[in-house]
This record gives C-alpha cells, sequence and structure tokens, in this order.
C-alpha cells in the first residue's frame, strides 16, 4: 500500500500544490503515496458552513470549533495508526527524527489551523500532535503542512535516486551538512579544497566530518551541544560495554 497524506483544509485546491512536481510529483503519479484532502467546510454549521466562533474569555480572532474538527476527523478514511498532526507555532520543533518516524508509517493525518487556532478540547480528546516548522507566524497550516509533506515523501522508498542522499544530509545524525563543490575547480578566483580532488576517500570523509562539526557549533549551538552530549554518552556507554566484556573473559 502507498503512504497516504490526509489533509484536512479550508483549502483544499492548494494540495498537492509543489508536490505534484519533481520527485514528490512522480513519487505521486507512480503511486509510491497518495494525497487525499477533506474540506473541513463540509461539517460548518448553518446556511453559512461557520466552522469557527468568537474565542471564550475574549481577544480578536476567531478559532476552529472542536465539534467541526471532530466530525471531519471521523469522516476521513486515514490508515490505521497514521499519527494526527496539528500544524501549529504553539507546537513542539518539527525533528528530522520526527519525519522519519512519520514516512515509516502507513501515512498522516494533517489538521491545517486558519484563524487563532482550534478549539484545545478536539487536540487533547483525540490525541492530536501539535507540531511547528518555526519560530514564525503563517497565515494557515498548509503551508506547514507542504513542508512536512515534502520532507517525508522524500524518504519513501524509491523516491531519492540514491539511497545515500537521506543519509549524508543534515540532521541525519545530528549535525549540519558538510559543503559541497562540482566543476569547475577553480572559479572566479576561488578553488576546490584540494583534498577532494585528491582520491583519498578516508581524508575526504574525515576533512567532510570536521566541516559539519565547524558549520554545526558556528551556526547552530543547540545542535551542536546535544550532538557533544549524546557522543559522551556513546562512548560511555562503550565503555561500560568494553570493561563488562573484560570481566567475563
Amino acid at each position: 500500500m502507498s503512504w497516504q497524506a490526509t489533509i484536512l483544509t479550508l483549502f483544499p485546491e492548494m494540495f498537492p500544490g509543489p508536490l505534484g512536481l519533481s520527485l514528490a510529483g512522480k513519487a505521486l503519479g507512480g503511486g509510491v503515496w497518495s494525497c487525499q484532502t477533506h474540506d473541513l467546510r463540509q461539517h460548518g454549521l448553518g446556511r453559512h458552513r461557520a466552522v469557527d466562533d468568537t474565542p471564550f474569555g475574549g481577544g480578536a480572532g476567531m478559532v476552529i470549533r472542536a465539534d467541526v474538527v471532530d466530525a471531519a476527523l471521523s469522516a476521513i478514511q486515514a490508515p490505521e495508526g497514521a499519527p494526527r498532526v496539528f500544524l501549529t507555532p504553539r507546537g513542539r520543533p518539527l525533528r528530522q527524527q520526527d519525519v522519519s518516524r512519520y514516512a515509516q508509517g502507513p501515512g498522516v493525518v494533517l489538521l491545517c489551523g486558519r484563524f487563532e487556532g482550534v478549539d484545545e478540547r478536539v487536540l487533547e480528546a483525540r490525541g492530536i500532535e501539535q507540531v511547528s516548522i518555526g519560530d514564525y507566524v503563517l497565515s494557515g497550516g498548509e503551508t506547514a503542512a507542504l513542508v512536512l509533506l515534502d520532507a517525508c515523501v522524500r524518504l519513501l522508498p524509491g523516491v531519492m535516486g540514491s539511497d545515500e542522499s537521506g543519509v549524508e544530509e543534515s540532521f541525519s545524525d545530528g549535525l549540519l551538512e558538510y559543503p559541497h563543490y562540482t566543476r569547475p575547480a577553480s572559479w572566479d578566483g576561488r578553488d576546490v579544497p584540494e583534498v577532494l580532488l585528491s582520491g583519498n576517500h578516508a581524508a575526504i570523509a574525515a576533512w567532510r566530518q570536521k566541516q559539519a562539526e565547524e558549520i554545526t557549533r558556528e551556526r547552530r549551538p543547540d545542535l551542536w551541544s546535544a550532538w557533544l552530549d549524546r557522543r559522551e554518552r556513546n562512548e560511555a556507554a562503550a565503555g561500560r560495554s568494553g570493561q563488562s566484556g573484560r570481566t567475563g573473559v
């Protein structure tokens, strides 16, 4: 069965959007994944199909009603075990490990908010994860959903040309990726690092690792700190394992 993306939105025409092109579009056409949208407005109330109402406690904006979202979730046919995700600036940051988890499952159900958000009660009652793609605010969750889907689809088997493409890239091992170079070897007075032309694969691997570490330390201190902590724990665990092995000899 193909990996299924199910999107609850007020603007179903926004999908698949750019995901209908390039590698994701080819995979969509080939049945590697499917994109199904469900219009929240179908479950709106009254003659005008209202999906929102004013927030209790006052304040600006409108809030999407819990009963509308609940009805939409009950109406969709999503794969069993597919996580439900609400795209919101209030969510936890989306990480590569989250993307890998989603991609390894049967699919994902994405709830795209608008206005001031969604009634918290339905998020709690339906066990919906709250995820953010960054510390900024968008007009709605549809753009964020496209970002999440793009990150997932590229990890599906057969989408990328080389399996290594998903291994040696930013966040795959906790570090940002090393710099890349191609022909010409000299351009605008700038030369490709000599080690990349040496043919010495061990030296190239060491250079790339060093570059990844330096870039991560400079640009993302948070990732660098987490990577150092993880490396320290791994080294400590390896040390304990070695001691245990010697004890048993």
